[in-house]
């Protein structure tokens, strides 16, 4: 019992710390890094807020935001910058790094402006898919059909 207490008391000790050492959103913005194999995207630009698709459920990210690691789902990225514009993403997959100094690194297997998606393609890309998964024949062809359905249906919700 009195290992419990004095391991409590540790915790608590840094846990305190650490929530002092922390602010709320005190940076008016935070430097964003995205980029896909072909293109960067933001090399260290400051913005103000980062939305972001993820399998734990889309969030934003704003200066200050708790260190985090996640994967991105097929979607939408939503960059606010600094100037009041928007700018809008489409990502296949990828990760997301939040830094302690609110640096943010989005790495995306593929990311295209929003405004340049073909809604028709989209649609024929995801008819094309279903007819996969219904002739897949192995579990990996299978399993390859419905990676495919996922981020053509997400692509189609982009395009809407």
């Amino acid at each position: 019992m009195a290992l419990t207490r004095s391991a409590l008391r540790l915790f608590s000790g840094r846990f305190t710390q650490a929530c002092q050492v922390r602010g709320y959103a005190d940076s008016p913005s935070m430097s964003l890094t995205f980029a896909a194999p072909s293109q960067v995207l933001y090399n260290n630009i400051s913005v103000k807020q980062i939305d972001v698709p993820s399998f734990s459920g889309s969030f934003g990210i704003l200066p200050a935001h708790v260190p985090t690691l996640a994967v991105l789902k097929p979607g939408v990225v939503t960059v606010f910058e600094n100037d009041g514009s928007t700018k809008k993403f489409f990502v296949s997959s990828g990760t997301v790094t939040i830094n302690e100094d609110s640096t943010v690194q989005l790495l995306a297997e593929e990311a295209v402006p929003v405004d340049t998606l073909d809604i028709s393609a989209a649609k024929e890309l995801l008819a094309q898919s279903q007819s996969q998964l219904a002739s897949a024949s192995s579990e990996v062809a299978k399993a390859e059909a419905e990676i495919s359905i996922e981020v053509s249906e997400a692509l189609v919700k982009a395009c809407e």
